[in-house]
């Protein structure tokens, strides 16, 4: 896998880290869900960059 193609995977998780850490704090209103929710979308982005 190339550079640009690892650079795009990153920017394509970085906008449902930002997005969507602000709708799971907005329904649940803890910032343990949203640690939550960001480290399984950050173990999600490891997992297509190792491949």
């Amino acid at each position: 896998m190339d550079i640009s193609r690892k650079i795009a995977i990153m920017v394509f998780t970085a906008v449902p880290a930002i997005m969507g850490g602000g709708i799971v704090y907005h329904f649940f209103g803890s910032f343990t869900q949203v640690i939550i929710y960001e480290a399984l979308l950050l173990l999600a982005a490891i997992g297509c960059l190792g491949k």
